[in-house]
C-alpha cells in the first residue's frame, strides 16, 4: 500500500495583522507539498513578505493554525525553531548577508552551522557561486558588491543545504534575465530533488513562461492557480 503524501506546510483559517490590527492575511487555508513549486503572486503591498514571513516563523499567525513538517509552530520551544528553520532556505528582500564575512563565509554558514568540514563547506560553496556566476568574488566583502551580487550571495546561501523548503522573496529583482533564467533553473533543479519552492515574484513575465502553479494574494485571501510543471530541457 502506498504512503500517503504527507504536506510540509499546512495553513488552517490563518489570520495575521500587525499592531495596528488592520488584517494583511485574512482566512487562509493551503496545504504545500514537497517536490512542489509556487509562484506567490499579488500587487506590492497585498501580503506576499507577510506570508514568507508566517512560513519562516519570523511572525506567528493572529490566529488559525500553522504547521510546518507536521508541527503546530505556535507551541515549538525555540530549540525546535531553529532546527526547523535549518530545513528552510530563505532569500529575504534586504539579502541579510553578514558584512564582516567574506562572500564564500558567508555561502558557506550555514554548512558550518550544521557541523561540515572545512573542506567541505568551501568546495560546496565555491560550486553554487561558480553557478550563479560569482566565482570570481569568493574573497570580497559583500559592502563592495552590486545589489545584483548580493541578491545572488543570498541566492547561494539559501540553497546550499538543499533545504525541505525554499521561501526566495523576489529573488530575481536586482538581476539581469539571463542570471534570472538560470537562478530559475537552479530553483527547479531543487524542485526536482524534492523541495518545496514558494517564489514571490511581480515579474509576470516569469509566472507566465514557467507554468509553475500559482498563488495570488487579492485582498488578504489566497486565490490558487494552476499550471504544468515544465520538464527540464525548458528551463
Amino acid at each position: 500500500m502506498q504512503k500517503k503524501e504527507e504536506p510540509v506546510v499546512v495553513l488552517d483559517n490563518v489570520m495575521f495583522h500587525y499592531e495596528d490590527g488592520v488584517p494583511v492575511l485574512r482566512n487562509i487555508s493551503l496545504f504545500l507539498y514537497e517536490k512542489s513549486f509556487h509562484f506567490l503572486t499579488g500587487v506590492s503591498g497585498a501580503g506576499k513578505t507577510s506570508l514568507m514571513r508566517l512560513l519562516y516563523m519570523g511572525v506567528k499567525p493572529s490566529s488559525g493554525k500553522l504547521k510546518i513538517f507536521g508541527r503546530d509552530v505556535s507551541g515549538i520551544s525555540m530549540e525546535e525553531l531553529w532546527e526547523f528553520r535549518r530545513r528552510i532556505g530563505v532569500v529575504f528582500q534586504d539579502f541579510n548577508l553578514l558584512s564582516h564575512l567574506t562572500v564564500l563565509d558567508n555561502v558557506a554558514l550555514p554548512l558550518k552551522v550544521a557541523g561540515e568540514s572545512i573542506k567541505r563547506r568551501e568546495h560546496q560553496a565555491k560550486e553554487i557561486l561558480d553557478w550563479v556566476g560569482l566565482g570570481n568574488c569568493f574573497n570580497l566583502y559583500p559592502d563592495s558588491l552590486s545589489g545584483g551580487q548580493k541578491q545572488r550571495v543570498a541566492i547561494a546561501r539559501a540553497v546550499i543545504t538543499r533545504p525541505d523548503i525554499l521561501l526566495a522573496d523576489e529573488p530575481t529583482g536586482n538581476v539581469d534575465e539571463n542570471i534570472a533564467n538560470k537562478l530559475m533553473s537552479l530553483f527547479y533543479g531543487m524542485h526536482k530533488m524534492g523541495t518545496c519552492v514558494i517564489v514571490a515574484t511581480h515579474y509576470r513575465q516569469f509566472v507566465d513562461t514557467f507554468h509553475y502553479n500559482e498563488l495570488t494574494i487579492d485582498n488578504g485571501c489566497i486565490i490558487v492557480g494552476s499550471g504544468r510543471h515544465p520538464e527540464k530541457g525548458s528551463t
